[in-house]
């Protein structure tokens, strides 16, 4: 893999616009939409993740050019945000640990996917023009570490679009919320006494708590890396500024979103 484009991110004539050629827009219906389809997300996970990745690739491209990038998708499991990243014209790779999620979708592997670690990827430092990640920073053991990794992963200019569950969001613990605000072995303990079998994000294993604070002090101490964006992810754009209210944020912005750009 090797990133040759060498163009600053979000400064191309493209970027600003989704797949339709229409400007991204953060409104209310928009999130009123996607937690409309996440209400779907056991019953029909194609519906689901298909509005969420074709969301998140109109949002990617209101900070960069996606047409003939190197994206490498960090834990994308099944594909279905580097099937939609390759349908806006990128060049996309789905790093993934576990050979079952990735063959969640149809029993087949996705289109170009890697066995990897999110803490130690197999990628050559400086290959991605863009590092992607959607709602996986919680589910590894060092989310700094993840992070890290995926900085290093990005070439100078390129962008870094890192999304997580914030731990004390209403759904936090996932399928065990809103039990989790109890605790997370209880909740998951309480699951496991329910249904008869443990958690898919099971605490401690799993899942684990990190917090907006956690990994915005993180960002704001990397000498390789300036924040393009910090929003709340599936809110409107109006909510932007609950990120800057220390304990709020924390409740309130339930998806955070970090846009970073690597410094030469």
């Amino acid at each position: 893999m090797n990133g040759e484009h060498g163009r600053d991110a979000g400064a191309d004539a493209g970027a600003g616009r989704g797949a339709a050629g229409e400007p991204f827009r953060a409104t209310l219906a928009r999130s009123a939409a996607l937690f409309a389809a996440f209400r779907q997300e056991q019953a029909d996970p194609d519906r689901f993740y298909g509005t969420l990745a074709r969301d998140t690739v109109a949002q990617l491209r209101s900070y960069t050019r996606l047409e003939g990038a190197v994206v490498v998708d960090v834990g994308g499991g099944p594909g279905y945000f580097a099937d939609e990243l390759r349908a806006a014209g990128a060049r996309s790779v789905c790093v993934d640990p576990d050979p079952a999620e990735l063959r969640l979708r149809d029993g087949r592997l996705p289109q170009s996917a890697v066995m990897g670690s999110a803490l130690r990827l197999p990628v050559r430092t400086g290959a991605a023009d863009v590092c992607f990640s959607s709602n996986v920073l919680e589910h590894v053991p060092d989310p700094p570490g993840m992070a890290a990794e995926m900085v290093r992963a990005t070439r100078p200019g390129g962008l870094v679009y890192l999304s997580y569950t914030l731990w004390l969001s209403p759904w936090g613990g996932h399928e065990t919320s809103p039990w989790h605000y109890l605790g997370g072995r209880y909740a998951a303990e309480r699951f496991a006494r329910r249904a008869g079998r443990r958690p898919k994000n099971d605490f401690g294993r799993t899942m684990f708590a990190v917090s907006a604070a956690e990994m915005i002090r993180w960002v704001r101490a990397r000498p390789d890396a300036e924040v393009v964006d910090m929003l709340p992810r599936y809110l409107p754009r109006w909510a932007k500024p609950v990120v800057r209210v220390p304990l709020v944020r924390e409740v309130v912005t339930w998806n955070l979103l970090l846009v970073l750009r690597k410094r030469s």
